[in-house]
């Protein structure tokens, strides 16, 4: 199964109308982005808790992180740069984390609020190389931006 990116924007839209908790918003987004393809293996995100600090928030999927500083890792560099991290072989990427040893490869989505200050980082791991494309960065930041910064 692949994601219908369409469909799971319209689901997603609908689920939190009108919702504003930020992490209601998250366990929402991560449950229904997880169960839509069968490349994400671990589906995420980590919240800006202080300068440089993510920390684990909802998630689906065995243990993550508890903590990743900006500087280290994927997720830190989505964090620190503010760009999509699209990595189709994690052990080729300097400084990657290994939170889970069948992680092959990653997506990671800056996620903003409406002002435009990075609140979070979306992480989708797989346990398949080179699983993930510049359609689903596109779709995914799509959807990431309709959630989080109206």
């Amino acid at each position: 199964m692949t994601a219908d990116y369409d469909a799971l924007a319209k689901t997603i839209s609908a689920l939190t109308e009108g919702e504003t908790d930020q992490v209601a918003l998250m366990a929402t987004v991560a449950c229904e982005v997880h169960h839509s393809d069968d490349r994400f293996d671990w589906t995420g995100f980590y919240r800006v808790t202080e300068p440089g600090l993510l920390k684990i928030g909802p998630y689906q999927g065995g243990h993550g992180c508890l903590v990743i500083p900006f500087d280290r890792g994927v997720c830190g560099a989505a964090a620190r740069t503010g760009e999509v991290q699209l990595v189709p072989d994690v052990d080729a990427f300097p400084g990657h984390i290994a939170c889970a040893s069948s992680t092959r490869s990653e997506i990671v989505l800056p996620v903003r609020n409406a002002q435009g200050e990075i609140i979070a980082v979306f992480d989708i791991d797989s346990d398949q190389p080179d699983a993930f494309t510049e359609t689903d960065a596109s779709a995914l930041s799509s959807i990431l931006t309709d959630v989080f910064a109206r």
